[in-house]
């Protein structure tokens, strides 16, 4: 196989940000280093916590496992571990496997000597989690305002925040991300799919398998579709910033939903009513 022979230009010492050679090693395919071992730590704590507040909710039901966050009366502070500390802690080992697992990336990224976008774009991610679990309950002032982790009682605070608002999607930052979610999904479907059709030419009209073929033809199809073709840099530059510019979207509309904006979102629109050119 191609990359087994590319381990000996790809498995050299250095690269690493924190640990020089001590954590410079594989376990079999997985490159370790000092992050590695850091994600280790906090994945293995952060699931066992999971599972260990999980114990003590009295059902092992997946859809009804719910660990939620301390009550608002216990602010900013440190609650007990049946009464929110569970996912204080829980959050915190997230926060440390997530960041350790972005700057993982980074120590591969120069290794590899490749740029650091993909651990850019995974921080991005990063930072929604973060401003739902820690900036916005931080702005608001207790950590109760974050959202507890389980699959229905996760569903229903979304749908409970969102009827605070009268109707979330009056959100302008919401409206800018749904519709960068929408963009990032078309543009990798028509990427993905032009690439497989010019991998994928079929047969001829006397059944022989046609050559693949090269970027031009991709091009051309997208020249002579929409008259204009971004090309094969371009278009994933375009896809990492309507991806990144989703989720942060996303994050900065959920941040001013109560720090910033406390009414229905529908009323802040009373501002584009009260216009003098509708007078």
């Amino acid at each position: 196989m191609a990359l087994l022979s590319f381990e000996r230009k790809y498995r050299v010492r250095g690269g690493t940000l924190v640990g020089a050679d001590m954590f410079d090693f594989w376990i079999g395919p997985f490159y370790v280093g000092f992050f590695g071992l850091t994600t280790a730590f906090f994945a293995g704590l952060g699931t066992a916590l999971v599972l260990y507040a999980a114990s003590q909710g009295g059902t092992w039901n997946p859809w009804l496992i719910s660990i939620a966050p301390p009550d608002i009366k216990y602010g900013l502070g440190l609650a007990p571990l049946k009464a929110g500390g569970f996912w204080q802690i829980i959050t915190i080992c997230a926060v440390g496997a997530f960041v350790s697992w972005a700057l993982r990336e980074v120590e591969i990224a120069r290794k590899l000597g490749m740029g650091y976008h993909v651990p850019a774009a995974f921080g991005m991610a990063i930072f929604a989690y973060i401003s739902l679990v820690v900036i916005r309950p931080m702005l608001l002032g207790a950590w109760g305002f974050g959202f507890p982790y389980g699959i229905f009682s996760h569903l229903d605070w979304v749908s409970n925040t969102g009827y605070q608002y009268l109707h979330f999607h009056y959100n302008p930052a919401h409206m800018i991300a749904v519709s960068f979610f929408f963009t990032t999904v078309l543009a990798l479907a028509l990427h993905g799919s032009l690439i497989l059709s010019a991998v994928n030419p079929g047969k001829d009209e006397n059944g022989v398998q046609r050559e693949v073929k090269s970027p031009e033809y991709e091009d051309a199809f997208f020249r002579d579709t929409i008259g204009y073709s971004i090309g094969t840099l371009g278009i994933h530059r375009l896809g990492l910033f309507l991806a990144v510019s989703a989720v942060f979207w996303s994050a900065v509309c959920i941040i001013i939903s109560g720090p910033l904006w406390t009414r229905g979102w529908p009323e802040w629109w009373s501002w584009w009513l009260n216009l003098p050119i509708w007078a």
